[in-house]
């Protein structure tokens, strides 16, 4: 669905994509991680055809952005919305931008504002939601006419519980039905509830590509024990064997153990950490 190959992208001295490639297949939800200033809302601009690249090729479903913009849906870092709208008329909007007519507008407007329970507020003005509330329209406002390449930009930044859950069961939903879906964010956790597959962008391109279990392996987890008078913490890659030493070499009173197996947080360290 999405092929992105080798893209470049300068502003003046700085490189903000430099030979980025990221392929997303149909159903696929891609998680792209990485420090500020790694590319990542560059590359969904370039993809999304609001930014042309100096270099590389992009291809969705076969053809270049400006000719598949009816197959893309994108949501914004920042929220872009009329605040004297209101969701309805949003959606409206959006959805008759892409081609859709009537009945079958109609529908995907009542279809996508259920998935992302923004229904109780349909008919409110945008500028008096909570922006927890606006989140929810900006990402409907993408995924209205039912995307094939779903772009979502720090879909979450600064929302409430109900708000995320919202999001990630209709990204999900999208996945399901086959859309390829680039997912940006800071907040790990959600790629282990989205299944996602993981892209780790570093200085303008992709150096990690592959499942949470592939790229997870070889970084170190951690073996807390506390005793009485301190906590000693491990890092290391086997918990449990970590663990096992270091009990058979002490001789204190153990008055708690925590092992820790590694996290997608760690895998963003180490990207954000490296030299």
């Amino acid at each position: 669905m999405l092929e992105a190959l080798c893209l470049t992208k300068a502003f003046g001295p700085v490189h903000a994509l430099d030979q980025f490639t990221l392929v997303a297949e149909p159903g696929e939800i891609v998680g792209l991680v990485g420090h500020n200033g790694a590319g990542k809302t560059t590359f969904a601009n370039v993809v999304s055809g609001l930014l042309r690249p100096d270099g590389g090729r992009i291809r969705v479903n076969g053809k270049a952005p400006r000719a598949a913009r009816r197959l893309l849906g994108l949501a914004p870092q920042h929220l872009a919305l009329y605040p004297t709208a209101t969701p309805r008329e949003t959606l409206r909007l959006f959805g008759g931008l892409y081609g859709l007519r009537r009945r079958s507008l109609a529908l995907a407007v009542d279809e996508i504002a259920e998935s992302l329970r923004i229904t109780g507020f349909l008919d409110r003005r945008v500028g008096v939601l909570s922006g927890g509330q606006q989140r929810r329209v900006q990402a409907a406002a993408a995924m209205v006419h039912r995307p094939s390449l779903l772009l979502l930009d720090e879909p979450t930044a600064g929302v409430d519980p109900e708000t995320r859950q919202s999001l990630l069961h209709a990204v999900r939903a999208r996945a399901e039905q086959g859309a390829a879906v680039v997912y940006t964010t800071h907040y790990l956790p959600e790629l282990t509830e989205l299944g996602a597959s993981i892209a780790v962008a570093r200085h303008g391109r992709i150096i990690s590509r592959g499942s949470a279990s592939e790229l997870l392996d070889g970084l170190p987890g951690e073996v807390r024990l506390a005793f009485d008078d301190e906590e000693v913490r491990v890092p290391t890659t086997d918990p449990a064997a970590t663990l096992a030493r270091m009990l058979t070499g002490t001789t204190k009173a153990v008055r708690g153990v925590d092992l820790r197996q590694p996290t997608l947080d760690d895998l963003y360290r180490s990207v954000a950490h490296a030299r």
